[in-house]
């Protein structure tokens, strides 16, 4: 054997951040039973080719729909496990935070037969430009293949948050697809035929109507139960009930207000509420405009003032929801509790008026995805009752979220996540400059935001993003509405849906693991 490299024997000494692995999720299962029959989904949202691609994942939960089935990635969330080792089997960090080595798992192939490899690890990375690119291209100083199994990136300086951002659904840049077939078909081709490593691989797609995969045997993990999956596109919600109660749907996603209570009282039907990490909050996107009545701190906070949340929550959510009056789910590392809002409508109409604006004024268009247009439509009614007027303009997710993203939206934008992360990560996209979703920030919350990103001390950092969020409370930034309780159902030919398996995932995953019911 030859002698070590100072940075190899560094390395050897560095805390390896993850050996020992769940059983049944280090090594593949002796058994290989072949899978069959059929799941097949009622989507809540119009099925879209941008969440088939990881390089484009857009800072909400939604891609991690598909990712989970198609593709896999180094590291991510999985039954109790909020990061387990995937396709990488083990990954360490040098001392001092520059150096992040990960070792990928042997004889694991995509779906068209070729293994993968560091290359495709590197190739995933430098390809991707969904959100927080900028965070990774700003700190990565290189990534390197030592060999066809270990690939090493080196950073300009320490950045706490790598994992984070690399190892949850906070992005989806530790996601790989492979490079040789992504660079014969090109972007465009990749959306309309993806190629993964994941437990499901493509058959055909009707744009916004039916996503089809069919069960990938030879999946590292364990060979799937069910051999195909079914996602059809039903905007309508009513229809995803009558669907799961026909038999036609065995799985259906959102089901609210009294549709919820009528899945949970209908037998042989299971009503599961999932607890994602997703927040709702309204955005004053004209707030820096000195000429918008935004600019006015008193017109935002009586916004705030002006929802009901806790009758909101109870009609839509079956009071399963939570109002955290915060951006930031209550799970996040340095999460700050803000003081509540109270429902105080006369309180808002005086602030109004102070505001100069004592007959209220029209407050233009309000933006949603139109998933959420139920939530959006109560929200608009309680500002009509303090006067503030505005026009629900409802979009369809995959077009709402590239308008947000390319700052076409003016007014009021009822914005929400579900991506997993940290503080950090949700202001890093909606809240500090230069952020995907960000129109305009503040230069004291830019200031302590460069200031955390590379704070290694806990407590110091701890403190400083908690500072943040009371800054964006005192300048009353957003409206929060809710933490959200996503209620989903399945119908009795379920053994095993999936649904809140992983701690705070919003669908069914992992989809491996998914049964039908012997017959």
């Amino acid at each position: 054997m030859g002698r070590s490299t100072p940075f190899e024997g560094r390395l050897a000494r560095a805390v390896v951040v993850t050996l020992l692995v769940c059983v049944g999720l280090g090594t593949p299962t002796s058994s290989r039973a072949a899978p069959e029959g059929q799941l097949t989904w009622g989507v809540h949202i119009s099925l879209a080719p941008t969440w088939f691609d990881p390089a484009e994942t857009a800072g909400i939960i939604t891609p991690f729909m598909v990712l989970y089935a198609l593709h896999d990635a180094l590291v991510k969330p999985m039954p109790g496990n909020p990061m387990a080792p995937s396709l990488a089997e083990s990954w360490s960090a040098s001392p001092d935070g520059l150096v992040y080595e990960f070792v990928l798992r042997k004889g694991v192939r995509f779906h068209t037969g070729d293994p993968v490899t560091a290359e495709d690890v590197k190739f995933s990375l430098e390809r991707y430009r969904g959100t927080a690119a900028s965070s990774f291209r700003e700190r990565i100083a290189a990534v390197e293949v030592i060999d066809p199994q270990r690939v090493r990136v080196r950073f300009k300086q320490p950045w706490p948050d790598f994992m984070t951002f690399y190892g949850t659904p906070a992005t989806g840049a530790g996601w790989i697809v492979p490079k040789k077939y992504v660079e014969k078909v090109g972007d465009d081709g990749f959306k309309k035929a993806p190629v993964g490593a994941g437990p499901y691989r493509f058959v055909s797609f009707t744009p916004g109507v039916e996503l089809v995969l069919e069960a990938y045997e030879q999946y590292w993990r364990k060979t799937p139960s069910v051999k195909r999956l079914v996602f059809k596109a039903v905007p309508d919600e009513s229809t995803r009930l009558a669907m799961l109660k026909r038999g036609e749907a065995d799985i259906v996603y959102s089901i609210r207000g009294a549709l919820a209570e009528e899945l949970q009282r209908t037998p042989g039907l299971t009503l599961k509420p999932n607890y994602p990490p997703a927040t709702f909050w309204l955005v004053f996107v004209d707030q820096w405009d000195a000429k918008s009545p935004w600019h006015d701190r008193r017109v935002r906070l009586a916004v705030n003032l002006a929802i009901d949340r806790a009758a909101i929550n109870q009609a839509e959510t079956l009071g399963f929801s939570k109002i955290n009056h915060s951006i930031i789910p209550s799970s996040f590392d340095f999460f700050w509790q803000p003081p509540a809002y109270a429902y105080d409508p006369a309180r808002a109409r005086q602030l109004l008026a102070e505001a100069g604006y004592p007959n209220g004024f029209d407050a233009g268009d309000y933006y949603c995805d139109v998933s959420y247009a139920n939530l959006a439509e109560a929200v608009v009614n309680y500002l009509k009752a303090v006067g503030i007027r505005a026009q629900l303009r409802p979009l369809e997710r995959a077009a709402f979220f590239a308008q947000y993203r390319e700052k076409k939206l003016r007014n009021i934008i009822q914005s929400g996540s579900g991506a997993f992360g940290n503080t950090a990560t949700r202001l890093k996209a909606f809240v500090a400059a230069a952020g995907a979703y960000v129109y305009g920030s503040y230069a004291d919350v830019d200031g302590l935001f460069r200031e955390q990103a590379s704070e290694m001390d806990r407590k110091k950092r701890e403190a400083t993003l908690q500072r943040i969020q009371q800054l964006m409370h005192e300048k009353a930034m957003v409206a929060p509405i809710w933490e959200l309780a996503f209620i989903n159902g399945h119908g009795p030919r379920v053994e095993e849906s999936g649904l809140t398996l992983i701690t705070n995932h919003a669908y069914s995953a992992p989809y491996e693991d998914l049964r039908l019911k012997p017959r």
